[in-house]
């Protein structure tokens, strides 16, 4: 989004405006959810400090002075949530590398420069058809497409959730992959 669009949301948002708020969850809830994903691991913590994130956010949006993206001011309350979320639970954060500031720098600049009303459109599109394929896919494919590419966890990792070997895990995901891609491309037309 735009700062001009942030702006607008968060202006609608103040003034009590329900869609504002479904808009703003449903844009920035999967993105918070995937931020803090990366750097506890934990598939309910990261849930939970997501849906605090947000909740903080919209009791402080008054203090958003739009300066800079709502994603980033979001993503520094989220920080704040990870670390208490790691001093209360003994439990050390994941170090990711958009945590150094010239890269995450970079990297909010590109999304600035590339993120026009079509782009955020078609980026919509493509994540509900993404998640329109995973709800119909087997309940374990979704599961074990998940952890590996959202969860970021190891093959060892999803074996020792499943009870099972590694091998078994790469077999089971590559028959995954391959229902998303023909579930994704008879959604779409467009293989993935």
């Amino acid at each position: 989004m735009d700062i001009a669009h942030d702006r607008d949301l968060v202006r609608r948002m103040r003034g009590g405006d329900e869609r504002a708020f479904d808009e703003f969850f449903d844009a920035y809830y999967p993105r918070l959810y995937r931020f803090a994903a990366a750097r506890v691991r934990l598939q309910d913590a990261a849930e939970d400090i997501a849906q605090a994130t947000l909740v903080i956010a919209i009791r402080k949006a008054g203090t958003w002075r739009g300066e800079a993206a709502l994603l980033t001011w979001l993503c520094t309350i989220c920080r704040h949530e990870i670390a208490a979320y790691c001093r209360r639970h003994d439990y050390r954060e994941v170090s990711v590398l958009d945590d150094v500031p010239e890269v995450r720098a970079q990297l909010e600049a590109l999304a600035a420069r590339m993120e026009g009303p079509q782009q955020q459109r078609e980026r919509q599109d493509v994540a509900r058809l993404v998640q329109l394929t995973l709800d119909y896919l087997p309940t374990r494919y979704g599961d074990v497409l998940e952890w590996k590419y959202l969860q970021g966890l190891s093959m060892r990792e999803i074996a020792e959730r499943l009870d099972t070997t590694t091998k078994a895990v790469e077999s089971l995901l590559t028959r995954a992959r391959d229902a998303f891609r023909d579930g994704f491309t008879t959604l779409s037309g467009v293989e993935p």
